[in-house]
């Protein structure tokens, strides 16, 4: 099975920064992806940003592009999101997605959820 332990949320001013980490630990043969989600309420989950572990490429949401960076340490199975001149619409939960294959699990990867990271941002 997959862990993944989130960390980074919390409260700040319109125009400052948090840094949003995932680590993931269990039974992990390999990861293929690794991304942020958010929820705000009223609202579907949606993608922020995701990274491919294999060529590292990157895929952002039109809303977050220029300002968040996503970023990734193989070694450490972790996944960074840096989020850059916060806006209050980026108030919302943010929940870590980690695409693995288990060890003796098969060809097919499944998709695992961080516990999600509160971030507000106030005016």
């Amino acid at each position: 099975q997959v862990q993944l332990v989130e960390s980074g949320g919390g409260l700040v001013q319109t125009g400052g920064s948090l840094r949003l980490s995932c680590a993931a630990s269990g039974n992990i043969f390999g990861i293929t992806s690794m991304g942020w989600y958010r929820q705000a309420p009223g609202n579907q989950r949606e993608l922020v940003a995701d990274i491919t572990s294999s060529d590292s490429n990157t895929n952002y949401a039109d809303s977050v592009r220029g300002r968040f960076t996503i970023s990734r340490d193989m070694a450490k199975n972790t996944v960074y999101l840096q989020m850059n001149s916060l806006k209050p619409e980026d108030t919302a939960v943010y929940f870590c997605n980690v695409r693995a294959y288990l060890r003796a699990g098969g060809l097919v990867a499944f998709g695992y959820w961080g516990q999600g990271t509160q971030v507000t941002v106030s005016s």
